[in-house]
């Protein structure tokens, strides 16, 4: 006589641990490849190795986080790899020439002008991106696919492929500093992780804290309804795809820093990865659920899976399909998440009923 009962609140139990299970599954995966990278690959835990880590999962990570805004909103951008390429040519362009107005007269930037205009750039394109998405109606995909193009042959056509090397600046015009973005350290850690730091804890505010935030979840939630309660679902879409430019531009910033030189085809592919990090960090892609903190573990996944593989000598051929099996999978997972996760809310409506 009681046996369907303890049977039904076994299956509850198990359901409610599945889910929870399928809630924490980026922390898991991050535990296990760390785990398994701290055994099968030489040098893993040796700290000059972690700091180097730390920075390629710092650049995907600003990628991700700006991804994330635009996926909520039910968008995607294809163009941030591009963009990472274009605005390390400008700031090339301006350590090492400035900007020639004519007639003899050229105007030299230090380092903070020069950050200021570098990701003042970036913005613009995101701008753009926006503009073309909410007043000419193109889609998401199409806009920023056309603008990955236009972003990567602008990159090209400024050097005329060539690379721009030594970016040492000159103390005269106080950009001597600029290798300090991407190389530099503070109280022993990366200046790179302190942006990352600034980037993801104000990015975490904005989703959680403000209307904004919220107006950024309604948009991707539904859309329609959003508009009809007052959301301004175009102010909204424009934003974040100035938001996803922004990170985008900063993420050139600080490799043409590290590298000191700047090179148009650097980005290239580097939305895959920061796709592959907000989906792996549970951000839907049928928008409207999303979280910052998911995103930038994701992205810890995505950068010890890469460095991880390369240490063991994995071919970049395997580390792409690797990749590319990572983003199948969790997409696959989120999308068994949310049917479970509907089918727990039921059986606690059922049990309410009774």
């Amino acid at each position: 006589m009681n046996s369907a009962p303890a049977t039904d609140t076994e299956k509850k139990n198990s359901g409610r641990l599945l889910l929870l299970l399928l809630k924490a599954r980026t922390f898991i995966a991050l535990i296990i490849v760390f785990v398994f990278f701290a055994f099968a690959a030489p040098n893993f835990l040796s700290s000059a190795n972690l700091i180097i880590m730390s920075k390629h999962v710092a650049l995907n990570a600003f990628l991700a986080i700006g991804m994330t805004f635009v996926i909520i909103t039910g968008g995607i951008d294809l163009s941030v790899g591009s963009i990472v390429g274009l605005c390390g040519m400008v700031a090339g362009w301006l350590v090492l020439n400035g900007l020639d107005f004519g007639l003899g007269w050229t105007m030299q930037f230090n380092t903070i002008e020069i950050m200021l205009v570098v990701v003042l750039a970036g913005t613009l394109i995101g701008l753009i991106n926006g503009l073309l998405i909410t007043k000419l109606n193109v889609a998401p995909f199409i806009a920023t696919l056309g603008m990955l193009y236009v972003a990567r042959g602008a990159a090209l056509l400024s050097s005329g492929g060539r690379t721009f090397p030594n970016l040492n600046g000159n103390a005269e015009y106080g950009n001597n500093t600029f290798y300090l973005i991407g190389a530099g350290n503070f109280l022993g850690i990366p200046i790179s992780i302190w942006m990352l730091v600034a980037v993801g804890l104000g990015a975490a505010y904005v989703a959680r804290r403000t209307p904004l935030g919220r107006h950024i979840y309604a948009v991707g939630g539904n859309e329609k309804a959003a508009g009809l309660s007052g959301v301004r679902v175009d102010q909204v879409k424009i934003a974040v795809y100035m938001f996803s430019g922004f990170c985008a531009a900063l993420v050139g910033l600080i490799i043409t820093s590290q590298l000191v030189a700047a090179h148009p085809a650097t980005g290239n592919m580097f939305e895959l990865n920061a796709i592959a990090a907000a989906v792996l960090g549970g951000t839907s892609m049928s928008g409207g659920r999303g979280k910052i903190a998911g995103t930038i573990v994701g992205a810890f996944v995505i950068g010890i899976l890469s460095d991880g593989l390369v240490m063991m000598g994995v071919s970049a051929f395997w580390q792409t399909v690797i990749k590319g099996l990572v983003i199948i999978a969790a997409v696959v997972v989120d999308q068994a998440q949310q049917r479970l996760q509907a089918r727990v809310v039921l059986q606690q409506q059922a049990s309410l009923n009774q």
